[in-house]
């Protein structure tokens, strides 16, 4: 069962709720319906989960203690465009009102069908994926990156890529500052295989950082993958 077409790979989402039993009966959902999906029980775990990972879109409890989705929200929104959907038991109009005020993409009242959240989650992401163009031109340091050529610079001078490692680097700046998954990189790049995506990794640092050891632009999020860190 594959609901979410939006985009070229699965969407990530995190899942904010407090009840445990719909917590995991959600993620059990929208895996099933092709998502990846993180979740946490309260405002604490997702901030640190954000912290940690990019997302395409968040699902958020209203009603949870010590922090409400509310005011979750408000916090995201003040750093970052991601889509949020909030969740609640209180579907009154001023709650509505006051989600979308914050910034909400959309308000789901519960009860609800996980197949009506699924699809309406599939729009949003729809309407986002179209809305955002990747950058002609990366720059990171004293390296600039076409991403429709392929060709990368430093200081003007050219710096040879393989077709490999140009594929790889086109992937990571099309969304740049945004953690692309091993998994991800090896199924669109053709490496087949996590460890030949490190490879490609490893010679990509030797040729855009001061000490691959130590990289700078061409970051790993250990446990997850990798993201370039542009300008």
């Amino acid at each position: 069962m594959t609901v979410f077409d939006a985009l070229d790979r699965p969407p990530h989402l995190l899942l904010v709720d407090d009840d445990d039993r719909i917590r995991e009966l959600l993620k059990r959902y929208l895996a099933q319906a092709g998502a990846r999906v993180s979740a946490a029980a309260d405002a604490a775990g997702a901030r640190r989960l954000l912290d940690a990972m990019d997302f395409d879109l968040l699902i958020l409890d209203v009603m949870m203690p010590v922090e409400d989705g509310f005011s979750l929200a408000e916090r995201v929104r003040r750093v970052s465009k991601v889509p949020i959907v909030l969740l609640t038991a209180r579907g009154m109009p001023e709650d509505r009102i006051r989600g979308l005020s914050i910034g909400a993409d959309d308000y789901v009242a519960k009860p609800f069908e996980p197949a009506e959240l699924a699809l309406r989650i599939n729009a949003i992401l729809r309407r986002t994926a179209s809305s955002r163009e990747a950058p002609e031109v990366v720059t990171f340091g004293a390296f600039s990156f076409n991403t429709a050529r392929g060709e990368l610079q430093r200081d003007g001078a050219a710096v040879r890529l393989t077709e490999a490692e140009a594929t790889m680097l086109r992937i990571l700046a099309a969304r740049p500052g945004e953690v692309i998954t091993r998994e991800e990189l090896a199924k669109r790049t053709g490496a087949g295989l996590e460890r030949s995506v490190d490879v490609q990794v490893t010679r990509l640092r030797r040729k855009m950082e001061t000490d691959p050891r130590a990289p700078v632009f061409l970051q790993t999020v250990r446990g997850v993958g990798y993201r370039l860190a542009a300008d």
